[in-house]
């Protein structure tokens, strides 16, 4: 996720690709990440429904704010996004105010049918009233449809799935699913995708993080479930600033010109969206020059089979 411990890392490794792929001095940052913007859109389709939608989207952890500045900085973020060719917006009840945030931005950007939104409930404690729990994320986001509700590191799993359902079956609810980010949970997670009718599940997956792919990812294949990938710039042990830590200084290698890649963070999310049982990727994202970097990746080439091996040996490579 992009946060303050990440940014400038990042920063620096975005300027630094986007000067290399143009062979030109260090650019500005916002021009740079916008000359993807002539290249295709790239969607994929929810299996469930077959619904196209954007691969690369945004997680908002970090939306919590108050003050005026923080909330015209997030607002441009949001406005911009369908701008860019996105349309899907994560977010959760644990994220602090974020719920809340998003509903009034949105209120005053306006354009509801642009956006897809994806909210989780409660990560803690016991469900006292299913039902309740699924209101209250209508009453935060100030939405009377939300595109996709999932049920948070499978807390209260059982308790909530029936009203789930029920939501679904009455158009409140577009797709239901479930979440988790953590390797304790997966075999948890697995026998839900296997016991119950979901659209959507969210998992961790990363360069540097590739367990889910040999695991819940060809499951969701098998079972025809769209996957989300949350933290797509962690990996085990790491978060997103020793992930772009590790390229820091590296010019961009050749072959990314050949995946329409002018920045790490392209790189990064390409791999990841490139894989076949993936839908969307939805990297934490507070800031414009960010969001242009990152939906620039969600156009032009995908790595095939054989360029996603060569991400993987170089990465492994860089030890």
């Amino acid at each position: 996720m992009d946060d303050a411990s990440a940014f400038v890392s990042r920063r620096a490794c975005l300027q630094l690709g986007a000067a290399t792929a143009a062979g030109l001095a260090l650019a500005p940052l916002a021009p740079a990440a916008a000359q993807g913007s002539a290249l295709p859109r790239i969607t994929k389709p929810i299996p469930s429904s077959g619904e196209a939608i954007p691969v690369i989207g945004i997680g908002t952890n970090a939306y919590s704010v108050t003050a005026p500045e923080d909330m015209a900085r997030l607002q441009q973020v949001l406005a911009g996004l369908p701008e860019q060719g996105g349309a899907v917006i994560d977010t959760a009840r644990v994220y602090g105010r974020s719920e809340e945030v998003i509903g009034e931005i949105l209120g005053q950007v306006g354009g509801r049918e642009r956006y897809f939104i994806s909210t989780k409930t409660s990560i803690f404690g016991e469900i006292a009233s299913p039902a309740q729990e699924v209101q209250t994320a209508f009453d935060r986001l100030k939405v009377d449809r939300i595109d996709l509700l999932l049920i948070h590191n499978l807390n209260g799993l059982e308790a909530l799935m029936p009203e789930f359902i029920r939501a679904k079956e009455a158009g409140r609810v577009r797709y239901i699913g479930m979440s988790t980010s953590v390797d304790a949970q997966y075999e948890a997670q697995m026998a839900g995708m296997r016991r119950y009718p979901l659209d959507f599940i969210q998992v961790d997956y990363s360069i540097g993080n590739r367990g889910a792919a040999e695991t819940i990812i060809p499951l969701a294949q098998e079972r025809r479930i769209a996957v989300m990938i949350n933290v797509p710039f962690g990996g085990r042990g790491q978060g997103a600033a020793s992930t772009f830590g590790k390229v820091a200084g590296r010019a961009l290698p050749d072959w990314a010109a050949q995946i329409d890649a002018t920045s790490w963070a392209q790189v990064f999310l390409k791999y990841i969206v490139s894989h076949p049982g993936v839908t969307v990727a939805i990297p934490g994202t507070t800031q414009m020059d960010h969001l242009l970097d990152n939906q620039s990746a969600g156009r032009g080439r995908l790595p095939d089979a054989a360029m996603r091996a060569e991400i993987e040996r170089y990465w492994d490579a860089l030890g």
